[in-house]
């Protein structure tokens, strides 16, 4: 039996299984098929406090499982495959077996929709991102292109504005998804050109290991061009890891947990924490606040249940 098991190996529960340890809670971490989270397809990091110059992605996922593992923490590989609760007992089910727990921190994240090129992963962190807060500083006075039509693509691009030279907005229709204040704010930006009824077909340039242009190719007459960026960000939405929960765990009309009083599901002794309950602010930083959250809510769980 343990005390608290976390699904999830990002900031958020990474950050969890520290506060976890140092109560002496000796919490076990299954680390998931992306172990780190989306941080380790990211190179510099440059805006999580205390880093003063920055720090590389994975570098920094790497120094918060040292430190968890240092206090106590056990994380080990593994895929959740079910969950269930009975009484004050939850089951979680992995490809290695069983493991009861009174508490559950579930830090499973939310996945990036790509665009499915084979090029976009090998160019991810080298000018591909799917995120402008964390990356829009890099592309300084360079062009860049954003995919998307909705609010979340017009944010970005309306954001990037700030840094780049010129932002190409790609979209597969002729009209924009988003709401009508965020169109009138992206068309009245002089540095936003729209690219209209087409899509993204490649990205170069994988031999160069940067982004140097994207392919796109016109749905309406099926013509290509390429169109010079440093910079791809891919803004058509997220989807929260939370299939598993499902019928179990309350979900908003997106797929997101459901968080109440701090980070309490539904589910007592069951809380959430990271991306997997943040359709909003999506940074590492507000992840490991929110997995700080969940271990202190899951010992306070712990001592009021005996």
């Amino acid at each position: 039996m343990r005390n608290v098991v976390i699904i999830g190996s990002g900031p958020a529960g990474l950050t969890a299984a520290l506060y976890s340890a140092r109560a002496n809670l000796s919490p076990l971490v299954i680390e998931g098929l992306d172990a780190g989270g989306q941080l380790m397809l990211t190179t510099a990091v440059e805006n999580f406090p205390g880093f003063r110059d920055g720090i590389m992605g994975p570098d920094l996922m790497a120094n918060m499982r040292a430190q968890a593992e240092r206090f106590g923490a056990e994380i080990v590989q593994g895929r959740v495959s079910a969950v269930a609760a009975n009484g004050q007992t939850i089951t979680v089910t992995t490809d290695q077996g069983p493991i009861e727990t009174r508490a559950l921190i579930i830090a499973t994240g939310a996945s990036a929709k790509l665009l499915g090129l084979p090029n976009e992963r090998a160019l991810m962190g080298h000018g591909v991102s799917t995120c402008a807060t964390c990356d829009g500083f890099f592309f300084r006075g360079k062009p860049i292109a954003v995919v998307g039509g909705g609010d979340s693509a017009l944010e970005e691009a309306i954001f990037l504005t700030r840094f780049a030279s010129k932002v190409t907005l790609i979209h597969r229709r002729d009209t924009l998804r988003g709401s009508k204040i965020m169109q009138d704010k992206a068309t009245a930006n002089e540095k936003i050109e729209f690219e209209w009824n087409s899509e993204v077909i490649d990205v170069k340039d994988t031999a160069k290991g940067a982004v140097s242009a994207v392919v796109t190719r016109n749905l309406k007459t099926g013509a290509t061009k390429d169109i010079p960026v440093d910079g791809l960000f891919v803004a058509i939405g997220h989807t929260p890891n939370t299939s598993l929960f499902t019928g179990w765990l309350e979900m908003d009309a997106a797929g997101y947990l459901k968080t109440h009083d701090g980070s309490k599901t539904n589910v007592p002794g069951v809380f959430a924490c990271g991306d997997v309950q943040d359709h909003i602010y999506r940074q590492a930083i507000t992840a490991a606040g929110s997995g700080c959250m969940a271990a202190l809510d899951a010992e306070h769980y712990l001592e009021a249940s005996g």
